[in-house]
C-alpha cells in the first residue's frame, strides 16, 4: 500500500489515496498497526480519500485504536493539502467527513482553513465545559498547564464513569494575559494519550474562552506542536457560527508498506 504522512502542528497521519477503492477494508488490527509508533509507519490516525458524487471528495477517518473516528480537524486540513499535492487545485474545497460537509481553502502562506460545524450548545460539567465540535470534547480551565501530568488527568477524566463506554477528548486550558490567546494540551480518545495537538480541541477551547461577547472572535492558541488561530462569530451562549480552524500542515514523507 502506497502512502503518505503529514502532519499539522504535530497532530500526524497516514494519508492513502483510495479513490480507485484498492483498498476498501482495511481491518482494525491493520489500521492500528501501521499507526503503531514501534511497529508501524507510526501516527495518531489514519485516513482514506475516497470518491464521492457531489463534493471533491469524501475522507474516512480512523483513530490510532483501528475504530473509525469523529471528525479530525487537524487531519482535515492535512487531507487538504494532500489533495492539492495530488493536482485538485480549487480556491474552496468541499468534502465529506463523518459529522457532515465541510469547506476549507489554503491561503498564498499555505495556511489550510477548515470550516467547522456550527456549536449550538456549551454545557456545564460541574466547573467544566462540555461540547461537540464534530468530536466531543471536555473543557479545564487550568493554571500552569505546562506542569500538568497530562496523561494521568486526562485518563482519569476519559475513563470516568460518564465518559467511559463513548469516550471524550480533555482538553487542559491555560488562558494567558491576553484575553485572545490561550495554552491548550489535549488527551486524545482513541489515541488513549495526550497528542501535540487537537483541531475540534483547540475549537472547543477557543469557543469557550471568546473575548468578546456579540460578534467576530480570533483565539491564538498554543499547543505543544505549533499555534493555531479560531475565528467565529459568537451569537449567544448557546450559539457559534462561522467558526474556522487554522493554521499549518506539511508532508512529511511518503512510502509504500505491505498490508
Amino acid at each position: 500500500m502506497n502512502f503518505h504522512k503529514y502532519q499539522g502542528t504535530g497532530n500526524d497521519f497516514i494519508l492513502v489515496n483510495n479513490r480507485k477503492n484498492e483498498y476498501p477494508v482495511l481491518s482494525r488490527e491493520q489500521i492500528h498497526r501501521l499507526c503503531d509508533r514501534r511497529f508501524g509507519i507510526g501516527a495518531d490516525g489514519l485516513m482514506l480519500l475516497q470518491e464521492r458524487t457531489g463534493y471533491d471528495f469524501e475522507m474516512k477517518y480512523y483513530n490510532a485504536d483501528g475504530k473509525e473516528g469523529s471528525l479530525c480537524g487537524n487531519g482535515s486540513r492535512c487531507m487538504i493539502k494532500f489533495v492539492y499535492h495530488l493536482g485538485i487545485h480549487k480556491e474552496i474545497y468541499k468534502f465529506l467527513a463523518a459529522d457532515g460537509v465541510h469547506e476549507a481553502e489554503i491561503d498564498t502562506d499555505g495556511i489550510v482553513s477548515l470550516k467547522m460545524k456550527d456549536v449550538r450548545t456549551i454545557k456545564r460539567f460541574h466547573n467544566d465545559y462540555i461540547l461537540d465540535t464534530g468530536s466531543p470534547h471536555y473543557i479545564k480551565m487550568v493554571n500552569h498547564v505546562m506542569d500538568m501530568d497530562i496523561y494521568k488527568k486526562g485518563y482519569e477524566i476519559r475513563h470516568s464513569k460518564e465518559f467511559e463506554d463513548e469516550g471524550i477528548n480533555v482538553n487542559f486550558v491555560e488562558q494567558t494575559d491576553e484575553p485572545d490567546k490561550i495554552i491548550v494540551r489535549t488527551f486524545e480518545r482513541g489515541v488513549e494519550d495526550e497528542t501535540l495537538s487537537c483541531g475540534t480541541g483547540v475549537t472547543a477551547a477557543a469557543l469557550v474562552c471568546y473575548h468578546n461577547e456579540n460578534g467576530f472572535n480570533e483565539v491564538e492558541v498554543k499547543t505543544l506542536g505549533g499555534d493555531l488561530s479560531i475565528e467565529f462569530d459568537r451569537i449567544d451562549d448557546n450559539r457559534y457560527e462561522n467558526i474556522w480552524l487554522c493554521g499549518p500542515a506539511e508532508k512529511v514523507f511518503e512510502g509504500s508498506v505491505e498490508i
